[in-house]
């Protein structure tokens, strides 16, 4: 029988492979370089990982190839068609800008430039009753007008088509009978919203990347399948599911932040397994760090993102926020004559000054290098550092401008990228009405381990949890996921005025709809799970929050009462008096996949002796020689104290003076404040 499971995380550098035994629980990693077209860099690193395809009982993949094609504009030939008159609402869009100083700055262009949005008369009102009924022939004149320039796909977006989306739904079967093989999206099905800025938008995205992913999974389902996979390719989404390559093809614009939801998914999981049920997940890698958060063992997810300013993609996402302060950002020193750091980065190539390839600018890199807290080389040796390089870098970029110490100089480099990452979570915690201290922080990616513990300092944050395989985490977060899709319908309406029974009638059609997409997608029924949720705000706000709502609906007096509790929760204010609106039922159903569980290791204690010692410098007590201890070697239950450095195949973890590392059973490294 099949018994791998197996996960793919693409990266600018390197490709990570995550291969999880679900007989023993065990999990082994490969990482192998990416390639230009990621699939050679998949089917590479299985190959270099000896996987064996009909063994393989799961693979689950996140994929950039969605975010890469909106950063760098590879799309398809996209056309839009709006109802008459409002072809340029893309164009205007909210008429705000994201830095409100910078006059000059201009907001990118459209994904669909205006000679290919068309308009077509047709007429609906806000109470969802068809005024002008779509014009046929003029909806196949935009037809014959598409098929001769060559669009690849097209996004059908009406006024008020959210309360009726007859018109819309016509001029789709329109379309696919003239355009055969091209897809169309139309913004009644892909976001069912007021607000039409946010759902032409969404559906322009889904639209212009829906020949791009299909083909993207399409072929990576061929060569997996050609080396004798038999199971379905899963592809990870932004809401925290996955979906198979039969979903992708109608909503493919929910893989544009496909890349980062799997480290808050992975983080998240490990925090629960230490016991932890609120933890803030700091994913840092070499050129930015992703950081998120979970409260009660369920993440945040925003609707609020995009992936270019201007342009907003309004399918539910975990919510991320992710700063320019990676392994490669640079420190370099403004106008003023202060120290900064990031977000510019030197990237996997040149890379850092110690990589010898040309960069003189220092990193954080080369700062921790300098401080002794990274050795002579990464990921198991394969790449090489360069000491000299790094203090030299070190040396001329910062220290001899400031009069600091190589050490001194290096040690400020680190602090600021601190402070950078450190406001990061403090603008998803604090801000959110969140107090760090009752958190855990799950420091991962390649540098969290680093500077985990000097963040949680800064943030009075008591515990911080490094997994056994950081830099390899967000792909193992694509095994704990399972098919998910997210539903909506608008519902207008105060709470006051709300029928019970009118709204549980809505919810049951959603979940009618939803069963479809599951079993379409071969899930069983009795592996799927609805839970739902009512956006609610108080009367005259356009912000909302989304309330769990019992199955069935018995009436408002709860769901109004645990809107209160939750908004003072979120804004630490609540308005008992104050009318409340409905806004949107949501619907989140699940299709569960069975998870093997993480193999847990006998808790010898054992502590080897150190692989080395080295000088590594720490304000608190300046340099002095320090053990550095061989990962896989360490046993569960073992208790550190530092300074230590633990090194491994794709992390380094610092130990500071003041600190106890344990180990516990599934290997997991427990820092906490000594005493």
């Amino acid at each position: 029988m099949a018994r791998l499971r197996v996960a793919v995380d693409i990266g600018g550098t390197f490709t990570d492979i995550c291969i999880l035994d679900q007989t023993s629980g065990l999990i082994r990693i490969e990482k192998t370089a990416s390639t230009p077209d990621p699939i050679d860099g998949v089917m590479s690193g299985l190959e270099k990982a000896a996987v064996d395809l009909s063994d393989v009982v799961l693979f689950s993949h996140g994929t950039t190839v969605a975010t890469n094609a909106l950063i760098t504009r590879r799309l398809p030939l996209t056309a839009m068609v709006c109802t008459q008159g409002f072809r340029d609402v893309i164009e205007i869009r909210r008429a705000n800008k994201e830095d409100l100083w910078d006059v000059y700055k201009d907001v990118a262009r459209p994904y669909v430039p205006r000679r290919h949005r068309l308009t077509v008369p047709e007429r609906v009102d806000a109470a969802g009753q068809i005024v002008t009924p779509l014009d046929e022939d003029a909806a196949r004149e935009v037809g014959r007008v598409l098929a001769k320039r060559g669009v690849a796909a097209v996004a059908v977006c009406f006024m008020n088509a959210y309360m009726n989306g007859a018109n819309e739904r016509r001029m789709k079967v329109i379309l696919t009978e003239m355009l055969p093989g091209v897809p169309v999206s139309t913004s009644s099905e892909v976001l069912p919203e007021i607000f039409e800025h946010e759902r032409f938008s969404t559906t322009v995205v889904n639209a212009a990347l829906s020949p791009v992913v299909v083909d993207y999974t399409r072929r990576l389902s061929d060569r997996l399948h050609g080396a004798g996979y038999a199971g379905d390719l899963l592809l990870l989404h932004t809401g925290g599911g996955v979906m198979t390559a039969a979903g992708v093809a109608d909503y493919a614009g929910r893989l544009a932040g496909s890349g980062i939801a799997a480290g808050a998914i992975a983080s998240r999981h490990i925090a629960s397994q230490c016991g932890f049920a609120n933890s803030i997940g700091l994913d840092m890698g070499g050129t930015s760090c992703d950081v998120s958060l979970a409260y009660e063992g369920q993440s945040r997810v925003t609707k609020d993102w995009h992936i270019e300013f201007g342009y907003p993609i309004r399918f539910p996402s975990i919510e991320v926020m992710t700063i320019g302060a990676g392994g490669g950002s640079l420190a370099w020193i403004d106008e003023a004559g202060s120290l900064r750091n990031g977000p510019q980065s030197a990237g996997a190539n040149p890379g850092p000054a110690c990589y010898g390839r040309g960069n003189t600018v220092p990193t954080n890199s080369d700062a921790n290098m300098v401080l002794g807290r990274l050795g002579g080389g990464l990921a198991g040796g394969s790449v090489k550092l360069d000491g000299a390089l790094a203090h030299e870098a070190v040396r001329t970029g910062v220290a001899a401008h400031f009069g600091l110490s190589v050490e001194e100089a290096a040690d400020a480099i680190l602090r600021v990228a601190n402070a950078n990452m450190a406001d990061a979570v403090r603008l998803i915690s604090i801000s959110r009405g969140y107090d760090p201290r009752d958190f855990a922080l799950v420091a991962f990616g390649g540098a969290g381990a680093l500077h985990g513990v000097a963040i949680a300092r800064e943030l009075s944050i008591p515990v911080v949890i490094v997994p056994p395989n950081p830099g390899i985490t967000s792909a193992m977060g694509c095994l704990l996921v399972d098919v998910q899709h997210d539903l909506a319908e608008s519902y207008l309406r105060p709470a006051a005025d709300a029928d019970p029974a009118e709204i549980e009638a809505a919810f049951r059609r959603l979940e009618h709809e939803a069963a479809e997409r599951l079993a379409h997608e071969s899930v069983a029924a009795a592996d799927i799970v609805m839970q739902r949720t009512v956006d609610m705000m108080y009367q005259g706000q356009w912000r909302s929050l989304a309330v769990p709502a019992p199955s069935p609906i018995g009436d408002m007096d709860s769901l109004i009462a645990a809107f209160h509790a939750q908004h003072a929760r979120e804004y630490n204010f609540r308005r008992d008096d104050a009318p409340v609106g409905l806004f949107r039922l949501n619907l989140k159903a699940i299709g569960t996949v069975p998870k093997a569980e993480l193999a847990t290791h006998p808790m010898t204690g054992h502590v080897p002796p150190p692989m080395a010692t080295r000088r590594v410098w720490f304000a608190e007590t300046g340099g002095a020689e320090t053990p550095v201890y061989w990962r896989p070697d360490i046993g569960a239950g073992a208790t550190l104290r530092g300074p230590a450095i633990i090194e491994q195949l794709d992390s380094t973890t610092v130990v500071p003076p003041g600190t106890v590392a344990t180990v516990d059973a599934r290997l997991n490294i427990i820092l906490r404040a000594e005493g």
